[in-house]
């Protein structure tokens, strides 16, 4: 964070003096990286808060509301950058090349060393969306201080300058709108993309005690926490001591074989059947009995 509000303050009065559209770009997108790694950090605090009655699975999802306006953020910064870049390909403008090529260089090591400390190859969509953030910024310098290298060896292509912006502008959007369809994926409780529901319940199906399954659900509080919920249903008509022992059981294979953190199963002794003596057929429901509320 601060890197990047130096970064701010030394683009923003260098863009200005050396007319960089490239350099004003990069200020903004650094201004937002500022916001984007408070809010990541803030989520990180909210974490590891404890449950309560209200929030009985915790604060995990601020992790994904976090990378979720991270992205949204990314979005608009890229489009305003865009339209300007466009302004100034159909206006151009000359430019200081020399203290361009400078201040964008000192960017890209800076954002280079902040983008490699986020970096801990995990599937967190919070720290993807800050190192997104820092790549982004790098990148985006990386291009300004190369089409000033350009602009210096040519003696002219002032319109380079505004050129490198629209396309990275464009490639980050890309990447801002993947992080963006990720985390509302999260928000759906749509199944993990990584998780094959279908091989799930085989292994459920499979594990000892264990005639069938039903009714599965799997979905995820955060990038890395996962939950599930899912009827299985039991061989024989066992106890509630050994119809608990089988769902530990699961239980403990779920979270070995699937990383499913949190298992609710609710134990069957039988299938339900079209038959009417069974007791989740339709037909028992429609004799005297009540139905179950």
């Amino acid at each position: 964070m601060g890197l990047n509000l130096a970064l701010v303050v030394a683009q923003v009065i260098g863009g200005l003096f050396t007319h960089s559209i490239g350099l004003v770009a990069d200020a903004g997108h650094n201004l937002t990286d500022v916001a984007a790694l408070g809010l990541a950090l803030l989520a990180v605090h909210l974490v590891e808060r404890p449950s309560n009655e209200r929030r009985s699975f915790g604060y995990h999802r601020s992790t994904i509301l976090a990378a979720q306006a991270n992205a949204a953020a990314l979005i608009v910064v890229t489009v305003i950058v865009g339209l300007e870049a466009i302004r100034r390909l159909v206006h151009p403008h000359s430019i200081h090349a020399g203290p361009v090529i400078a201040i964008a260089a000192g960017a890209t090591v800076c954002n280079l060393i902040a983008a490699r400390v986020l970096d801990d190859h995990s599937h967190d969509l919070n720290l993807r969306g800050a190192w997104l953030h820092m790549v982004a910024d790098a990148l985006s310098s990386a291009g300004v201080a190369v089409a000033a290298v350009v602009i210096v060896a040519t003696g002219g292509h002032d319109w380079l300058d505004a050129a490198v912006s629209l396309v990275i502008a464009i490639v980050i959007a890309v990447r801002a709108v993947q992080l963006l369809g990720a985390t509302t994926s999260v928000l759906l409780e749509s199944t993990p993309s990584d998780v094959d529901p279908a091989a799930v319940s085989t292994a459920i199906a499979a594990m000892p005690g264990v005639e069938a399954v039903h009714d599965l659900h799997v979905w995820s509080l955060s990038s890395e926490y996962r939950a599930l919920s899912a009827h299985i249903v039991l061989d024989g008509q066992p106890s509630l001591a050994d119809a608990q022992q089988r769902s530990d059981a699961v239980k403990q294979m779920l979270a070995d074989d699937f990383g499913i953190a949190h298992a609710t199963l609710e134990p069957e002794a039988e299938v339900c059947g079209p038959g009417a003596d069974e007791p989740c057929a339709p037909s028992f429901w429609s004799g005297s009995h009540a139905h179950p509320t």
